[in-house]
């Protein structure tokens, strides 16, 4: 039976001649002799990461991927060990994996970034001053604008949401029920043409974008994404001005001698 190759020990003189040989001539055997003397290292990294995962192998070949740009970046002269710049490298690249793996709903790279920082200032101005903090003084904490900390708290919700599906325990003998079982259904029909007829009744005191919003999003059932993108808007500015509206509309129906003041 044929024993398997075993990784041929190399001194860190002999690993610095590869990668600088890799990145004069681009000598792709250097780099293999150089991604084969740290390929256990990566799978112990990826090992930690893995565990109750069903994602090793994927997690292995992130690592793989910190490692072959470790060796492209990586300045031998530089008098930084190169383990200690590997390292980081990989762990960082694993955890950006992980990060958008555990988000079920698509949002964009700089909210995932800023999701765990706002988080933690929350956290931080809780404890000082034993009250939830305001959206300035979190914006201030963090060096951010108010309307980038309403955008994050509002797109992080899309972080593992909840199932319609999932099983939810409701007493002690152990009888579940599931969110589907207990979300209300809305029939569609039911009072329809009032509604409509007395929503319409009250449009004249909304201008011309609150209106456009108000048929995109309830009528014709845009996402706030396509109306901002339609409108040249953030989606953050779609939602207040959809807020705004629907204030004014909520105001106005609940004055009945304000509906026939048409301005």
């Amino acid at each position: 039976m044929t024993k398997p190759a075993q990784t041929v020990k190399r001194s860190k003189e002999e690993i610095y001649a590869l990668i600088l040989k890799f990145q004069e001539t681009g000598n792709e055997a250097a780099q293999t002799i150089i991604v084969e003397h740290y390929t256990n290292l990566v799978g112990s990294i990826a090992r930690k990461y893995s565990k109750g995962r069903n994602l090793h192998e994927d997690i292995v070949q992130v690592g793989m991927i910190g490692l072959l740009s470790t060796i492209r970046r990586f300045d031998p002269h530089a008098g930084t060990a190169f383990e200690g710049y590997l390292i980081p490298m990989v762990i960082g690249e694993i955890k950006r994996f992980l990060r958008d793996k555990t988000w079920d709903v698509h949002v964009p790279r700089r909210i995932k970034d800023m999701w765990p920082k706002v988080n933690i200032a929350v956290e931080e101005l809780t404890t000082h001053y034993q009250r939830s903090p305001k959206i300035h003084e979190i914006a201030e904490h963090i060096g951010i604008s108010e309307e980038e900390v309403l955008e994050t708290m509002e797109l992080g919700q899309g972080y593992q949401t909840t199932s319609v599906d999932k099983s939810i325990e409701t007493g002690s003998e152990g009888s579940v029920i599931t969110p589907l079982d207990i979300i209300g259904s809305e029939d569609k029909g039911y009072q329809k043409v009032d509604q409509r007829l007395l929503v319409e009744s009250v449009l004249h005191v909304l201008d011309d974008r609150e209106k456009q919003i108000i048929q995109w999003t309830f009528i014709e059932n845009k996402s706030q994404r396509e109306v901002g993108e339609s409108l040249g808007i953030s989606q953050m500015h779609v939602s207040r001005m959809r807020k705004k509206a629907i204030g004014k509309l909520r105001k106005v129906l609940a004055n009945p001698a304000c509906q026939d003041n048409k301005t």
